[in-house]
């Protein structure tokens, strides 16, 4: 019975692996109800999994479909996977510097989770950008350009699209197993050689500690050796959002700025040049400096954007279409003092409300709408100055940001 497996799981007992396949594989069938998920997901949210439970249902999402092969594509593929933040823009940076750097880039992204955005939002912002491919298509555009970032194929773990989406809306995001699971099947169905784990931890974040987080990234480092993966792991802050940009055409705006003009939030250019250095160190099997002194070429000469453009046209996006037609308001400081703090949680929750993000599973994006940062951590400001611009489609509401910035 599956009741009998829900309250097992509630009560913190381990499920055996039968047990797992018969919930889950039960769900994908459509004979578990999503009422049904959803509580087991919530008692796996409070009493967490064995790595024996984990190891396993790490099997039974990446058999549940398709599993990609990649070895017609020369060359060592490098996948890379963040956890998610408030303005975490870095695929759309760090893809093309690592392929115009020789290193073949298949990058399977999804959708918006909670208060974070989804890189295939961000894409599917550019006018005209198609991010369903099949297997097909995938490799001959990898040896076409060298590079692709698309939705996952329709086939390719799909129990994880499943219970991805319900995670989404039942409260269950932040768990450190599901997390691990849903992203390791992915990057281990996708076909990747190596794989670099960006895991961040702050108020933006589903990890709230470096400590849970350190924790994700050492099961995630467990399945992907269980399955012969290097598995490299990097950890950012999330106590302020990721750039200025928070909001769909927003970000990819803000990515062309660093890749076209090599101008970029401090913080920001930092975390994609470091992410992309242990890509290329990974893929070319050299050392982090030789691989960093790559990647800040490849940006300052232009050739990663030059490949960002490669991917956009190849896709049917039109850069040149990208325009944000939104209603502005700016919201300035009410004192004179020192930006001390910038609450990613509460930009991201804002984000949602204003449209950029899902309350819902079938909620649709806005990609015009958002939050544009003036400031950072650190800088000075005056009374009057203008601390951040909301660009909104609906009828303006009373906005209180009392709780967004802490200014002394």
């Amino acid at each position: 019975m599956i009741v009998d497996i829900i309250n097992k799981k509630r009560c913190g007992q381990e499920l055996s692996d039968n047990e797992l396949d018969e919930i889950f594989l039960g769900y994908l069938n459509g004979k578990v109800y999503d009422y049904q998920m959803s509580a087991l997901l919530m008692a796996i949210c409070i009493n967490g999994m064995s790595d024996k439970e984990v190891f396993h249902l790490t099997k039974v999402f990446v058999e549940s479909g398709d599993i990609l092969d990649l070895s017609m594509i020369s060359g060592v593929k490098v996948d890379k996977h963040s956890t998610g933040g408030v303005g975490d823009k870095t695929t759309l940076v760090i893809s093309p510097i690592v392929a115009a750097l020789g290193i073949p880039m298949v990058k399977f992204s999804g959708r918006g989770l909670g208060f974070t955005g989804g890189t295939i939002d961000k894409l599917e912002s550019i006018p005209g950008f198609k991010c369903e491919k099949d297997e097909t298509e995938i490799i001959k555009q990898v040896k076409d350009i060298g590079i692709v970032n698309c939705s996952a194929t329709k086939n390719l773990v799909p129990l994880d699209k499943m219970v991805y989406a319900l995670r989404d809306v039942s409260g269950t995001v932040s768990s450190l197993p599901l997390i691990a699971i849903s992203v390791m099947s992915k990057k281990i169905a996708s076909g990747a050689d190596k794989i670099l784990i960006d895991i961040k931890y702050g108020d933006g974040a589903f990890m709230k500690t470096k400590e849970e987080a350190q924790s994700l990234g050492d099961l995630m480092i467990r399945i992907g050796n269980s399955y012969g993966k290097e598995v490299r792991i990097i950890f950012s802050s999330m106590d302020a959002p990721l750039g200025y940009a928070i909001g769909n055409r927003l970000e990819v705006l803000e990515a062309i700025s660093l890749l076209k003009e090599n101008k970029a939030n401090p913080t920001f250019k930092e975390l994609c040049v470091d992410i992309a250095s242990n890509m290329v160190s990974m893929g070319k099997n050299i050392s982090l400096a030789e691989a960093r002194s790559e990647v800040l070429d490849v940006i300052t000469s232009g050739k990663a954007y030059q490949k960002f453009l490669e991917l956009v046209k190849y896709q049917g996006g039109n850069i040149d279409k990208i325009k944000i037609d939104a209603n502005k308001k700016d919201i300035v400081s009410p004192k004179d003092g020192v930006i001390k703090e910038i609450k990613a949680l509460s930009f991201g929750n804002l984000a949602v409300k204003l449209g950029a993000g899902r309350s819902k599973k079938d909620d649709v994006i806005n990609p015009n709408v958002g939050i544009y940062l003036h400031c950072k951590v650190g800088d000075k400001v005056r009374k009057g100055d203008v601390l951040c611009s909301l660009f909104y489609s609906l009828e303006e509401e009373n906005f209180e940001f009392d709780d967004y910035f802490k200014i002394e």
